[in-house]
């Protein structure tokens, strides 16, 4: 954990130096200014009864409307985990890392249930629309960031995997999900046999607005946040380097722009339809 007081401005940049996490702060905020994943973890598994409490500590976070939109599904059996990880290390998408993931967490948007408590009550489901999928997407989302928390306070390592829609319905038929189930990340969390990796962040005045967006100096903000982190985190390996060639300098702009100047997933959309929602 970084106790570092000026660990947000390490983090941030300069518009966050004004923003210490004081010695006497909540434990919770020094945990979260010092976070990072971790993508490698020792062998050993967390204890079942560990891993039901996070989860169960994990549904107290706030969902929308009290609806309880989201699943989490443990995969705790090393056959089957081996199965689900064949599906998300290989192909241009793969992470052959999660190979090794000793457990491993899938958490599912559900908007199945609601529709099930309306043919239980007699009710017209008046809502299926964009709304229904976008309600327990976030749902989910949700509740993985709160396990994250939950999980590394206790001295465990995560990290979210978004390859489990590199192939969703292989997923689904495996994890067996009716209609209007469907993946949203995984979560690999483990003991780290590693220390956690910091990735610095976007300066705030980017990421976070008074009153109305705006987008003043976004160029020069990047510049700068690009040079910044060359500096004191300088990527390994340049992406595409066979298609965009080596870069000079190869700041984070440069590295996600190569990322999504290629397709990725474009068939989820089409996966979501099929699982039965209409995004109209």
């Amino acid at each position: 954990m970084h106790s570092d007081k000026n660990s947000l401005a390490d983090r941030f940049g300069p518009d966050a130096s004004d923003l210490e996490v004081h010695r006497g702060a909540p434990p919770v905020h020094h945990q979260l200014a010092g976070r990072g994943s971790v993508r490698r973890f020792r062998p050993e598994t967390i204890p079942d009864e560990t891993l039901r409490r996070l989860c169960a500590l994990a549904l107290c976070a706030p969902t929308k409307s009290d609806l309880q939109q989201r699943d989490i599904l443990i995969i705790d059996a090393p056959a089957f985990r081996a199965e689900i990880a064949a599906l998300v290390t290989t192909g241009p998408l793969g992470q052959k890392w999660i190979e090794s993931v000793p457990n491993l967490l899938i958490f599912c948007g559900n908007n199945r249930r609601q529709r099930q408590v309306h043919a239980l009550r007699g009710r017209l489901f008046a809502n299926d629309h964009l709304d229904a999928f976008f309600n327990a997407a976030v749902d989910a989302a949700i509740a993985l960031s709160a396990f994250v928390i939950a999980a590394e306070a206790e001295g465990l390592g995560t990290c979210p995997i978004s390859a489990v829609r590199n192939q969703p319905d292989a997923l689904s038929k495996l994890l067996k999900l009716p209609s209007h189930v469907f993946p949203v990340a995984g979560l690999a969390v483990g003991y780290p046999a590693e220390s956690t990796k910091q990735s610095m962040r976007l300066p705030l005045s980017v990421t976070v607005h008074h009153n109305a967006y705006g987008e003043e100096r976004l160029e020069s903000a990047i510049e700068a946040y690009d040079r910044h982190r060359e500096a004191a985190q300088p990527y390994r390996t340049q992406r595409y380097v066979e298609e965009f060639g080596s870069a000079k300098t190869y700041g984070w702009s440069e590295d996600k722009a190569r990322q999504y100047a290629r397709p990725e997933r474009q068939d989820f959309g089409a996966y979501i339809r099929r699982s039965g929602f209409k995004l109209d």
